[in-house]
């Protein structure tokens, strides 16, 4: 399905799905702490679905705005949720559960624009409204799965460091942790130094968009998004 896109028209297909991906991924790290026992994000009124509340202008806006505009690798982010460990009944085990929260809110999401996608293409995307909706529900895959890909690299302070640390005895537990101040400096490396990352992600995602179209029974060459 070849087609050219002005940024206008970009914008207009990634902006929501991106919005969402973002700040309902944050969202789910507060609701997961709530559950088990840490109330800080709702104090701070940060435990809510509307995208503002969670909102970075960097992360959520400029950053993906500009790799779009790029045509480089997107991804983005979101205000971080507040989580008070201390909170927590059993805080290496809780604070894993939290971390993982997020990746799993975008694997829904995924599943969630999977089946819009299929509603589209059943009632003939071919053009109109339908077609949008078939451009943007793609885009809400590729980017929820993404991000659940890229916070799963078990590096902190991204998600997968955090479930790590929370799987691994307390003292390899403890030294793996000491990376985390040095966590963003390894993924700004890992982001600038062309084609690591995509080559770090690919084989992950591509297993994560092969099951999510089996298990919805659709032919992924079908539903690409050319020239996005």
């Amino acid at each position: 399905m070849p087609m050219e896109f002005t940024l206008v028209q970009k914008i207009a297909i990634w902006a929501l799905p991106v919005i969402f991906a973002i700040t309902v991924h944050e969202a789910a790290h507060g609701y997961a702490a709530r559950a088990l026992g840490d109330r800080t994000a709702q104090m701070l009124g940060r435990l809510s679905l509307n995208p503002i509340r969670h909102i970075d202008p960097v992360g959520t806006i400029l950053v993906p705005g500009i790799l779009l505009m790029l045509g480089g690798f997107l991804f983005g982010w979101a205000k971080p949720v507040p989580v008070d460990y201390r909170n927590l009944k059993n805080p290496r085990r809780d604070m894993a559960i939290v971390a993982a929260a997020g990746p799993l809110s975008n694997a829904a999401m995924a599943i969630g624009w999977g089946l819009l996608l299929k509603l589209a293409l059943a009632v003939g995307a071919a053009e109109g409204v339908w077609m949008g909706v078939r451009y943007m529900s793609v885009a809400g895959i590729v980017i929820n799965l993404v991000l659940m890909v890229l916070n799963l690299i078990p590096l902190p302070p991204l998600d997968g460091g955090r479930v790590l640390t929370g799987l691994l005895p307390a003292r390899a537990a403890f030294q793996f942790a000491k990376l985390e101040r040095y966590g963003m400096f390894i993924l700004l490396g890992l982001v600038l130094i062309p084609g690591l990352l995509g080559a770090i992600m690919y084989w992950p995602l591509a297993i994560a968009e092969f099951s999510l179209y089996s298990l919805l029974g659709l032919n992924s060459s079908t539903v690409l998004l050319s020239g996005s």
